[in-house]
């Protein structure tokens, strides 16, 4: 119990850190600020490459593929399955954009909520995978009671 509530205070500084670095996501250094939020996305739980994209989206406007690539230091595949899952969670719009030449069109994306709304629902799915855990707890003090 008391390693649980260890967890919980440790998570809720990393949310307190969260809302920090999203404060100073725009300072002069975007690139440490950028890292930060990434890193604590990360300790949160999302996936390494989900935090690095969505950090990366929540810094510019609308961005392609390509840019996402470059801008998360990421590979190709690697931005594919991490926009797969931002899709999923549905915190990303996308439109398409005809090629000036000929071939297919390039796909454009942007952030489809706020950060304060992404970091919002990261709370409150922390918040209930931590209720979870302490009703299992309490069924385990239960059973061994018996």
């Amino acid at each position: 119990m008391e390693l649980f509530l260890t967890k919980l205070i440790y998570i809720s500084s990393l949310f307190e850190r969260l809302v920090t670095a999203l404060d100073t996501i725009d300072a002069s250094d975007q690139k440490v600020g950028r890292d930060e939020f990434a890193s604590i996305l990360i300790q949160i739980g999302l996936k390494r490459n989900v935090a690095k994209v969505l950090t990366y989206l929540a810094a510019v406007t609308e961005a392609t593929s390509r840019e996402i690539e470059i801008g998360s230091d990421l590979r190709q595949p690697e931005v594919s399955i991490a926009m797969r899952e931002i899709r999923r969670l549905d915190w990303v719009m996308e439109r398409d954009e005809k090629n000036p030449g000929k071939g297919r069109p390039y796909r454009i994306y942007r952030l489809n909520k706020s950060l304060s709304e992404i970091v919002e629902t990261l709370e409150e799915q922390k918040s209930k995978e931590s209720e979870r855990i302490m009703k299992q707890i309490e069924m385990l003090k239960s059973l061994k009671a018996n």
